[in-house]
């Protein structure tokens, strides 16, 4: 590859996930209700699932992810539910006055790690960039395995430049929410952002 065609790649991925979407959602709702190291765990597991496609792009299995679709749609429902589960626990409980720690809950960091990574798999946006998209911004009849790492590095780097600010930000956020009500509406936002996660997810 040129590095004309790695600029193309790591510009429309940057453009891709700036645009608030579902993943962009479930991260920041995540930070909100549980601070930044289990959003920074979400973010990994974001990574991953962006990787995962990556891969299945590079090796040609564009055409096999289509032929096996109800793959994808069981993956989908997965993160819708798992995303369900999470705004339901942020409405009843969330954090309180008492414990303003980030919660680790049961499944902690990995499960921060989990969701994340099933709210990508089954994100439409990300699978249109990556199984329409990509091939056109890069020549996989002429792909190297060098060139296959160059394109997972700049994935991952890129990603985290657009991921790791909107985490920040809502993590600062919340530590900024100290009263009673104020942590009230902070968990119900949280609940309703993992909500309408959720449902953009199945909408489409």
């Amino acid at each position: 590859m040129t590095l004309a065609g790695f600029l193309a790649y790591s510009g429309a991925l940057a453009v891709a996930a700036a645009i608030p979407g579902p993943g962009v959602t479930a991260l920041v709702a995540r930070a909100l209700g549980s601070g930044f190291r289990s959003s920074l765990a979400m973010s990994v597991g974001l990574i991953c699932g962006d990787l995962t496609y990556l891969t299945a792009v590079v090796l040609g299995l564009a055409l096999v992810a289509q032929t096996f679709g109800t793959v994808f749609l069981v993956i989908k429902w997965l993160g819708v539910a798992y995303l369900a589960y999470l705004a339901w626990t942020f409405w009843r409980s969330g954090i309180t006055p008492e414990n303003i720690e980030a919660r680790k809950g049961k499944g902690g960091m990995f499960a921060a790690y989990f969701s994340g990574l099933t709210v990508t798999l089954g994100n439409p946006k990300t699978m249109i960039f990556y199984l329409a998209l990509t091939p056109t911004l890069v020549d996989l009849r002429t792909i190297t395995l060098a060139d296959y790492g160059v394109l997972a590095v700049l994935t991952v780097l890129v990603l985290l430049v657009v991921l790791v600010p909107y985490l920040a930000l809502a993590a600062k956020a919340r530590w900024l929410l100290r009263t009673p009500r104020a942590l009230k509406a902070l968990n119900r936002t949280a609940a309703a952002f993992m909500a309408g996660a959720a449902a953009a997810i199945a909408a489409r």
